[in-house]
């Protein structure tokens, strides 16, 4: 003998969702947007909202634009600078040659 909830299978809530329960949907716009790779992108957009310059491509990551034939350019990214990169772009060869000279002269106890 079964016991318990009268209605199995179900929650609070369940049920279907549509217009009637909801109520209207704003009326919508979809707008394209191209990336620099040439994928295409149309979200959608209240007709009454603001639509942004760039868009971000779901496929490659890269800007999108409204214009087909000038897509925005891709961000450019800046290599990895190791130590000794951020080093020389602050002294000079002549800079580092003294610094050397000077601690080599350290380490030998000429100092």
């Amino acid at each position: 003998m079964a016991s318990g909830n009268a209605i199995r299978g179900s929650r609070v809530g369940a049920g279907p969702m549509g217009e009637a329960e909801r109520g209207e949907s704003a009326p919508r716009a979809r707008i394209s947007f191209w990336c620099s790779n040439g994928h295409e992108t149309q979200p959608s957009f209240a007709h009454d909202a603001q639509v942004p310059e760039t868009w971000d491509c779901p496929r490659c990551g890269f800007p999108a634009g409204q214009d087909r034939d000038s897509p925005p350019a891709p961000p450019r990214t800046e290599p990895y600078k190791t130590h000794l990169a951020y080093v020389r772009e602050r002294r000079s060869d002549a800079d580092g040659e003294a610094i050397l000279a000077e601690a080599l002269a350290k380490l030998r106890g000429e100092i």
